[in-house]
């Protein structure tokens, strides 16, 4: 499963906040959500975050074994 600790880190690092990515960068609200609940989004969401952030995707996004499913 993806987990999304990195692009929290990411965020500090860069300076930006949730308030920022909505109001500057134009990011809904219901992505920031989405990000939260551990929900997937579109590659086209990464590529924004990583142009906001000056970043790799790897330091948004991990993947992780699923203990359920072992």
């Amino acid at each position: 499963m993806i987990i999304y600790d990195r692009f929290w880190q990411t965020m500090r690092k860069s300076g930006e906040s949730t308030y920022t990515l909505i109001n500057r960068h134009n990011i809904s609200s219901s992505t920031i959500d989405r990000i939260r609940k551990g929900k997937g989004i579109t590659t086209t969401k990464l590529d924004d975050f990583c142009k906001i952030f000056h970043c790799r995707v790897e330091d948004l996004i991990e993947y992780v074994e699923d203990p359920e499913q072992q």
